[in-house]
């Protein structure tokens, strides 16, 4: 892009976010004093009278709201003077409304009784399909709520992805004890970004990759409010990262959990947690605080693969059958932290423990206005997680995570600040060439948003921008020095608009801006139509257009991708050859010298980015609907169809054109040049070397494998996806779900592709959920779950074989022993199935873990 154009640009999106931001703080309220008073009471369950703790208590039409303690009391205090109307909201328990009139400076009462009924879908509210709260009926995309107990009994795990596997049309792949891999609506990879995470509008997303490490969460599972998870391109209200969807995690007001809490667990893998929380409020109820503090240590599923039938045996039972090809014997260089080994000799000794330290502050201020201001932050400290890459396996011996967010929310505005950082406190190392891996990075955010309602809310408009920088250094150990210690910015401005043509009909229109450093600018529409002809059904078709933009490593990446390679066989027969008068002129033993001065026998294999790639760019069209049928059956179900364009390949040989077919020595005489090439190339296929043959090239003149990325054309994939429940008794209840999926790679469109290249979906094209789930009035509580997941096909860098097919069974029960313990324990993979379930990654066994809960 032309300077002149880029300068042009930057004053204008300048112009853009400040003037957007500006009117958002003059739109916003002023925090002057209004009389208030104070709301209490009780809640408690109208079988048996017993107190009902966790319910949520709101003052319609204002941000106050808290949940009730283990005695099923609460307290919500500056609640405006007047005539209000307090809201009982807790799922399996019918709604309840109180209203109540509050006088300046006086305490009301107002208590609930409930009474168990059947989950209405109608009742649940969700804000991350249009950044504003609304029925999940009503909402224009393809949406799912967690539930608070499977939030609850995963919690003991450490285990994020436990919790998302029951969402339909989600991929959830597990490749080590905290090491997952979420992703929607296909085409995965070892490191996926397509879904964008956020804890409280905060992407939890590292700069260098753009993907999360869920084992670097700073607030236990529980400790979560809701999470929303919405499937499908969602980049006209999100940008880049939500690509193929959206995980909006959001954690209570200090005020919504007041008291304190204890919780301890452990059990196989040498495995302990314990967690502390508490929150309490100062200054007369004006401010709110909630501090937390969590340790975690286990033993890993990861092995070491050092000897030379290592991952071959790791492999054998696990593979179920399916084929496990040559390159299996490749070792890697390295064994895990605590271990020791020599080259092509297993590792002895016992792996260090994994080891996560967390904790986070949170502190809010509840305006007079009913608006909340709140700053929040912590870190946490992982260490000797190993994650599958492109490059291999990288084991990350210490790392720390800080974060820091500043957000001021009303009814009608929200603004926000954070910040990410990543430090490598110690060496990262790649597995496969020993090379330590460092990374410092930061990512800053601002952004505003507002939304306001208008024709006796027929219509609603919702409007925001946003500006980030990201900083990253990885001192030469990922990207070349001349492009390393980076500062780059992106831009963006967005809007939705809907309004109700009919009662019973939605009509949905959004469009995002995004221009940035790194890429021109993209233009992101989103459009949709929501027909409910009664408040339980709905009928939704929905057109999406979204992005994602290279990562730091697809641009930039400069790292060895395994141990250098040994040619001096190749050469001597080469010089053996016909050929042999005509490498005279080359030093013996440096044929394919990877230096001045190197030798055949050290060919360096290199993983390198490309500074050309383009955006990636995807257009989709859905149709679903959602429905309760009766008051004791949901169903939701949707179709889509997308098309991708501009798809970014993983590290392949070849693919890259900087890197073109390796060339013969300037010491060869020109007619015997063309015949050397052949001859190379053919003797490397010939012993079925096929990342050699066709990634052997020439950087900086000296001989090397480099294996890269590009754009590699146009991708078509379809789905379906079910989800449903039905609640047989008011205590027992069954879930499940079906997900088909299918792509199509246009080949004949794919530029650069060799004969050896491997394109695949890395998704299984079926796979379902199953789970019966019993909540009693005795304080029991239990869920059994069972995955079924269809074998397929993965290649991802240098990870190409068959994932086996899986069914996986979770159990997990619980028993509240009063209002303030609560014994609980859960079995992963119960019948200890071993699988790996992406390939390349750790075979993952079963874990049996027990815990206790206090809370006061």
């Amino acid at each position: 892009m032309p300077h002149s154009v880029r300068r042009s640009l930057a004053t204008t999106r300048t112009l853009l976010t400040g003037g957007v931001l500006s009117a958002l703080l003059a739109a916003a309220p002023n925090l002057a004093a209004q009389a208030t008073g104070v709301v209490t009471g009780s809640v408690t369950r109208s079988e048996d009278g017993d107190a009902l703790r966790g319910v949520t208590v709101a003052v319609r039409g204002t941000n106050l709201r808290t949940v009730t303690t283990t005695t099923g009391q609460y307290t919500i205090g500056r609640v405006p003077a007047g005539v209000q109307t307090v809201e009982f909201r807790w799922l399996g328990y019918g709604p309840v409304d109180q209203t109540v009139t509050v006088e300046a400076g006086q305490t009301v009462t107002a208590n609930a009784r409930l009474t168990r009924t059947p989950i209405a879908l109608g009742e649940l509210t969700v804000e991350a399909p249009s950044r504003a709260p609304e029925r999940v009926v009503e909402a224009p995309a393809a949406v799912a709520v967690i539930p608070r107990p499977t939030l609850r009994a995963a919690a003991v795990t450490g285990q994020p992805g436990i919790a998302l596997q029951q969402v339909p049309g989600l991929d959830v792949v597990q490749s080590g004890v905290n090491d997952f891999n979420v992703n929607a609506r296909g085409l995965n990879s070892s490191l996926n970004r397509r879904v964008l995470v956020l804890q409280d509008g905060r992407d939890l997303s590292i700069a260098f990759l753009g993907a999360q490490e869920w084992n670097g969460l700073s607030v236990p599972l529980d400790d979560f409010d809701r999470v929303e998870v919405v499937r499908g391109p969602g980049s006209a209200l999100y940008g880049a990262n939500a690509f193929s969807g959206v995980v909006n995690m959001v954690t209570p007001a200090a005020r919504q959990i007041l008291g304190t809490k204890v919780s301890l667990g452990g059990g196989e893998l040498s495995s302990f947690r314990a967690d502390l929380r508490h929150a309490g409020l100062i200054g007369e109820g004006q401010v709110g605080y909630r501090i937390n503090a969590g340790f975690y240590q286990s033993d890993t599923f990861t092995r070491s693969r050092t000897g030379l039938g290592d991952w071959r045996d790791e492999y054998a039972e696990a593979a179920d059958g399916a084929p496990l090809p040559d390159s299996l014997a490749t070792p890697e260089l390295v064994p895990l932290s605590g271990q020791t080994s020599s080259p092509g000799v297993s590792a002895s000794g016992d792996p260090d423990d994994l080891r996560n330290i967390y904790g986070s502050a949170r502190f809010d201020y509840y305006a007079n206005d009913g608006s909340v201001f709140s700053i929040d932050g912590g870190a946490t400290r992982v260490e000797n997680e190993v994650f599958v890459t492109g490059i291999g396996r990288v084991q990350v011996q210490k790392g720390t995570k800080p974060w820091v967010r500043a957000a001021w929310a009303a009814d009608r505005f929200n603004l926000s600040a954070w910040y990410t950082g990543r430090n490598t406190n110690e060496d990262q190392v790649s597995l496969a060439s020993g090379a330590p891996l460092l990374e410092t990075s930061a990512i800053f955010h601002f952004e505003g948003q507002t939304n306001r309602s208008f024709l006796e809310d027929r219509a609603r408009v919702v409007v925001g921008a946003s500006f980030r920088n990201y900083k990253v250094d990885t001192e030469g150990t990922l990207m070349d020095l001349r492009d390393d210690d980076r500062s780059d910015n992106s831009y963006s401005a967005y809007g939705q608009v809907e309004f109700k043509v009919i009662p019973e009909l939605k009509a949905v229109a959004a469009l995002r801006f995004d221009d940035a450093d790194l890429h021109d600018s993209e233009y992101s529409p989103k459009a949709a139509l929501v027909y409910s002809p009664t408040p339980d059904h709905s009928i939704r078709v929905t057109f999406n257009q979204a992005f994602q933009v290279p990562n730091y490593s697809e641009f930039f990446l400069r790292a060895a991708a395994g141990p250098p390679a040994d040619f001096a066989a190749l050469e001597a027969g080469l010089r053996a050859s016909a050929l042999g008068p005509a490498l005279a002129g080359v030093p013996s033993g440096e044929l394919f010298a990877g230096a001045p001065g190197g030798s055949s026998s050290a060919v360096p294999v290199l993983a390198l980015g490309n500074a050309d790639l383009g955006v990636e760019e995807v257009t989709g069209w859905e149709i679903g609907y959602k429905g309760s049928i009766g008051d004791r059956v949901y169903v939701s179900v949707d179709l889509f169809q997308s098309k991708i364009t501009n798809f970014v390949t993983d590290l392949l040989p070849g693919v890259n054109p900087t890197y073109g077919a390796w060339t013969a020595p300037a010491a060869v005489p020109a007619p015997f040049d063309s015949l050397l090439e052949d001859a190379v190339r053919s003797q490397l296929l010939a012993a079925n070397q096929l990342t050699a043959a066709f990634g052997l090239t020439r950087v900086d003149g000296a001989t090397a494998i480099v294996v890269s990325y590009a754009n590699a054309g146009e991708v078509k994939q379809r789905g379906f996806e079910l989800g449903f429940g039905v609640q047989l008794v008011d205590e027992l209840r069954f879930d499940g779900s079906y997900t088909f999926f299918d792509t199509n790679f246009f080949r004949e469109q794919i530029k650069g592709l060799a004969a050896g290249d491997v394109l695949e979906p890395n998704t299984p094209k079926h796979k379902s959920n199953l789970a019966l789930a019993y909540s009693g009035l005795e304080g029991v509580d239990a869920e059994l779950s069972l995955r079924l997941v269809d074998g397929y096909e993965w290649a991802a860098g240098i990870f190409q074989g068959t994932v086996p097919s899986s069914e996986t069974v979770n159990l997990s029960a619980g028993y509240r022993i009063n209002n303030y313990i609560r014994v609980h324990g859960t079995v992963t993979n119960l019948f200890d199935q071993e699988r790996y379930h992406l390939f390349g990654g750790s075979v993952i066994g079963r874990r049996v873990l027990g815990g206790i809960t206090a809370t006061f």
